[in-house]
């Protein structure tokens, strides 16, 4: 009915597993039968957690009522897992190892939380799953049950720093957390189904970024137990060469581990984890000593072992055990049939729980002695809480990076290009726990100056014209792929563990990791609120460049700028949203988002260059406030405004300023409140998000009834979605990107999406009551500008000259106009 594991012997003798000699790994009988008892009885818990609410060490006979009403859970990856484990902490105890374990099957959490168990670190966190039979029970009870834990290794579950709700991520996770980490070795299982995966494919070729001075090390398990849910996994069903070629291919060092017999597979495993870990240290050894990182082989092993190992063979003639129908829960219908009912306890009983816990309920001594202590439990490494091991970044005061001006929005330059002056710096302060991230996109977002404190990273082969320019290191920090993917990955496996870093990237291609991004915000607004003893974590840091509204030669397809979309919709606990108008308000932020935990900062902001509107300090203030009024461009001078105009991004930013400019010449008694929105959360209310502006801040801000022209940069519904339960939302008018684009100029794209100065100025006569009649006149023109910039783009392929070198009239915008208009004449 069970597989072979009923044919192991007992427990019996002391629990020494030390081998024979440091060049044998044959286990002998007393240690094989320790660590198989070991592997039964977390086996048994997995069990015990999808079945039983009752009767947890099957004391009495197994009746209906000591079943779950629902059972839910997988079994199908548990028993390989605790395989995996119970293996791993051999060679811990054996060699002195630090090591954590990352779980990427999908729904692994009974064994990852059974290991916790018998390690003792669960009751540790939770006293109430206490090591006897009362705790057991509870244990099993809370599984897979409403508000109580989940099937996925959740932020609850000590030693995870991945939940595996979603695949694909295992291997990007394991080596952002061994970067930087020179003794860790983060041994990573890997679901065959998982490795069909896009993400997780890429996500092999990490081993060539791998410093094997100083980082750690990454020891992938690829098991493959042959089935997803319903249908059979692509590499169980290739040769073993074939699979042997491809991940020699990948660069690694495969050692194949096979079989469904317990006695034999302890063996082979024993042996394929040792050579693992001796291969890593010669590695590590050898390039510490000769000062000389050349990309090793890095050994990995490939376990083959049936789907839902140990549990019944067959049911009813249908194949179990190495089947698809083992992959969530064996048998469900235990309630209902007798004769299936008996099979469970049978199948429960195998593992024999009598001989692996006491009478209490606790594991026998011989067996706990098994375990690793302390904090090289994998269980309780503090690297698989990373908050404990944080560090804050040693940070320069950003002002002394920031544009000196004299006056607003005189002076040009790349607000990306000035934050990467300062990140260099950051860099170079902090070579030990901070990176910056991007796929092949650093120096295309002119972030080129933090080469001058650290290069690409690169372990793979070189070339003479690397060399001329390549900024390629083996030592470098900046780490570039062409794979959005990885590199998420590996940002999060790097500040899930304690350290911190930037990820940058374009705009339209963000959203390549936006589910990614969610299951990283759920990890956190979990273990922020639910999960108290998690310490907090470096934030996850998103600067979005190469923004929708400068794609001039890349079109169409670059221009989204949805993913604040996507940002919004998770728990406001988590995610801030950054729009800095300009280089000197960019810097601000920067500096903010890099001291901060716990939190998802997306900042958003172009590379091209651009005006700088506020001084290093009133970017200080101004950042720090979130949103205000800017004097300078305002006419309304305490008094209430005839209109605002409000605007969030730095291109959108300057349409905004121009549109002002205009009307303040030629509409002298026009009252304009001038408002730049830089964190987009303080629209919300107060009740909806920690940094929302109070109902009468807000009012105060945009009146309770004068017309708010919004110009945004993203799609114009995210301001609706903030704003719609404001007093005065129903005279919101915004404008922002409507999915207009091409081969464009700046202005161009800009008038196609109505966010233009013109039509903003036209917006303002139109929305204003007695500018209607007023200034038709104005009105005319302004039309007849737009009409005239697009056919001079379509003829010069680029803007006017006014248009290009625009900047704010020295006379606070009193600016002549190229035209007589209400009696007046001059230029733009």
């Amino acid at each position: 009915m069970t597989s072979k594991s009923q044919q192991t012997p007992a427990v019996t003798g002391s629990s020494d597993t030390t081998s024979p000699g440091p060049d044998s790994t044959q286990l002998d009988t007393q240690s094989l039968q320790l660590i198989d008892a070991y592997w039964r009885a977390s086996n048994y818990l997995c069990a015990g957690m999808i079945y039983l609410r009752d009767n947890a060490l099957l004391r009495q006979p197994l009746q209906t009522k000591h079943f779950k009403n629902r059972l839910l859970g997988h079994w199908g990856s548990d028993p390989g897992q605790t395989f995996t484990w119970v293996h791993m902490n051999r060679v811990i105890k054996k060699y002195d190892l630090n090591m954590i374990y990352l779980s990427g099957p999908g729904h692994g959490a009974p064994a990852v939380i059974s290991q916790s168990y018998l390690e003792e670190a669960y009751s540790e966190i939770y006293p109430e799953k206490s090591l006897d039979e009362a705790g057991m029970l509870r244990l099993f009870q809370a599984f897979s049950f409403p508000g109580q834990l989940g099937s996925h290794c959740t932020p609850e579950v000590p030693g995870s720093i991945h939940e595996g709700g979603e695949l694909g991520y295992s291997v990007s996770h394991a080596f952002g957390a061994a970067f930087d980490n020179p003794d860790l070795i983060v041994s990573v299982v890997v679901g065959d189904g998982e490795a069909e995966t896009g993400p997780l494919a890429t996500s092999w070729h990490s081993n060539k970024f791998l410093n094997p001075i100083h980082d750690g090390a990454v020891l992938p398990i690829l098991h493959l137990n042959g089935y997803k849910i319903a249908n059979p996994t692509l590499l169980a069903r290739i040769s073993t060469e074939e699979l042997t070629q491809l991940f020699c291919g990948y660069g690694w060092s495969p050692i194949l581990v096979e079989g469904d017999d317990p006695e034999p597979m302890h063996q082979k495993m024993a042996a394929a984890v040792e050579a693992c870990v001796l291969r890593i240290r010669a590695i590590q050894q050898h390039a510490r000593e000769t000062g000389n990182p050349e990309r090793p082989r890095w050994p990995m092993i490939i376990l083959r072992t049936p789907k839902g190992w140990t549990c019944p063979a067959e049911l009813d003639g249908h194949k179990i055990e190495g089947s698809w129908r083992a992959h969530q829960v064996p048998i469900t219908d235990v309630q209902q049939n007798p004769e299936h009912l008996r099979m469970v306890e049978a199948w429960l009983r195998s593992y024999r729980p009598e001989e692996l816990f006491d009478e209490d309920g606790r594991l026998v001594p011989a067996l706990r002695q098994l375990a690793p202590r302390g904090n090289q439990r994998m269980s309780a490494n503090p690297h698989a809480n990373g908050g404990k091991l944080l560090k804050p970044l040693n940070l320069p005061d950003f002002r002394a990076y920031a544009i000196d001006i004299e006056q607003p929005g005189t002076e040009r330059v790349s607000p990306t290009q000035t934050l990467g002056v300062y990140l260099c710096e950051v860099m170079r302060d902090n070579m030990q726990n901070f990176r910056v991230f991007s796929p092949d996109e650093n120096a295309s977002n002119k972030l080129q100056d933090i080469y001058k404190a650290s290069r690409k990273t690169w372990l793979a082969k070189r070339l003479p014209e690397d060399d001329d320019g390549g900024e390629l290191s083996p030592d470098g920090r900046v780490m570039e792929m062409l794979s959005e993917h990885t590199l998420e990955g590996w940002l999060e496996g790097y500040v899930l563990t304690g350290r911190h870093g930037l990820f940058n990237t374009y705009e339209a291609f963000v959203h390549i990791i936006d589910s990614m991004y969610n299951q990283h915000a759920k990890w956190l607004e979990k273990a922020k609120h639910e999960v108290r003893w998690r310490a907090p974590i470096p934030s996850l840091n998103l600067l979005i460049s190469s923004v929708v509204w400068r794609q001039d030669h890349n079109g169409f397809t670059h221009q989204d700028p949805g993913f604040l979309d996507v940002v919004s919709n998770k728990s406001a606990a988590v995610t801030r949203i950054y729009l800095p108008p300009d280089a000197n308000c960019l810097l601000s932020v920067a500096d903010h988002c890099l001291r901060t935990t716990d939190y998802v900062n997306v900042i958003v902001a172009d590379k091209q260059k651009h005006l700088v509107f506020l001084d290093k300090d009133s970017a200080a203030i101004h950042c720090a406030k979130g949103i205000g009024i800017w004097e300078w461009a305002s006419t309304d001078a305490g008094e209430e405004p005839d209109v605002v105009m409000a605007c969030a991004g730095d291109i959108l930013t300057h349409e905004a300023l121009a549109a002002v400019a205009m009307l303040r010449t030629h509409l002298p008694t026009l009252k304009i409140r001038f408002v730049n929105v830089v964190d987009l959360y303080r629209l919300q209310p107060d009740t909806e998000h920690p940094h929302g502006l109070s109902h009468a801040d807000f009012d105060s801000l945009f009146t309770r009834d004068k017309p708010v022209i919004f110009n945004f940069h993203g799609y114009p519904w995210l301001i609706h979605k903030f704003t719609y339960s404001r007093t005065n939302h129903n005279n919101f008018h915004v404008r922002g990107y409507k999915e207009k684009g091409n081969i464009n100029t700046p202005l161009e794209l800009a008038i196609a999406n109505q966010v233009d100065r013109f039509n903003l100025a036209i917006d303002v006569i139109d929305r204003v009551p007695h500018l209607k009649n007023r200034a038709a006149h104005l009105k005319e023109w302004l039309k007849r500008q737009i009409i005239e910039s697009v056919d001079y783009a379509h003829r010069e392929g680029q803007d006017r000259p006014e248009i290009r070198d625009w900047t704010w009239p020295a006379d606070s915008g009193r600016a002549p106009m190229p035209a007589v208009v209400n009696g007046v004449k001059g230029q733009v």
